[in-house]
């Protein structure tokens, strides 16, 4: 079993807690990746990354002087968003972290697919940015469906608690012999189920959470997850898609 997720936009470093294990499978390509943007101008970049003045001034001075190889932090205490602050891996026991770098797998348009422990460097690149270039026009063309080999290749049963920017990079390659399942976080509103992003966000870590506490293999363990209100909806669900709805306020 693999478990897949999107990665923040807000990273931190972070290499005093502990220390990371290797560096991450794709990383030449992440070093190309790097050549390119520091070809970039200061607006051409900003349009990229589609964000303000301050963060985009940050950044710039990030990829300047960005080393791959140095002042790393392992992934999983890198990314600082919602979905990292439910799932918090800060305080995980040894045997939980030991179960997420076996089965825990960060999607990035900068570092293609992460394990927990690859040691990586803030960067904002999101996989979904239109680049535009005449080397470089999309991250989809870049990492083509090498992400979902090497996924492929470790497991055929993946559990998909990414965005749709990021699972597309898995899900359009499916094949027969692979097991997706979907994880949908929603509240009933009329006849439809509807997810909320931030709700969304923190039921994705609370299950990472959870599923590293129960130390989970068999999918059909993940239907008891039982926080934030949220419990499985046998009827609404299939065997492609597990549907969790949120009960109360």
């Amino acid at each position: 079993m693999r478990i897949i997720i999107s990665p923040a936009k807000k990273m931190r470093i972070d290499n005093d807690s502990l220390d990371y294990y290797q560096l991450p499978q794709f990383i030449k390509d992440t070093e190309a990746l790097k050549v390119y943007l520091k070809k970039l101008d200061y607006e051409k970049l900003k349009s990229i990354w589609n964000c303000s003045d301050k963060i985009a001034s940050l950044n710039y001075e990030r990829v300047h002087k960005m080393d791959l190889s140095s002042n790393l932090s392992p992934a999983i205490l890198s990314f600082e968003g919602i979905q990292y602050q439910y799932m918090a891996p800060g305080v995980f026991s040894v045997k939980e972290f030991e179960y997420i770098e076996t089965h825990l797998r960060i999607l990035s348009g900068f570092y293609g697919m992460l394990r927990p422990f690859d040691g990586v460097v803030p960067y904002r690149l999101e996989m979904q940015s239109k680049l535009e270039g005449n080397d470089l026009n999309s991250l989809y063309e870049f990492w083509n469906r090498r992400l979902a080999d090497k996924l492929f290749s470790e497991s055929q049963c993946i559990i998909n608690l990414a965005s749709k920017e990021y699972s597309k990079c898995i899900s359009k390659y499916l094949n027969k012999k692979v097991k997706f399942i979907t994880c949908v976080f929603g509240e009933m509103i009329g006849n439809k189920v509807v997810e909320k992003g931030t709700l969304v966000k923190m039921a994705r870590g609370e299950m990472v959470r959870f599923m590293a506490e129960k130390q989970i293999i068999d999918t059909e363990d993940i239907k008891n997850f039982r926080r934030l209100n949220y419990t499985f909806a046998d009827h609404l669900s299939d065997e492609n898609t597990y549907i969790f709805l949120k009960e109360g306020k």
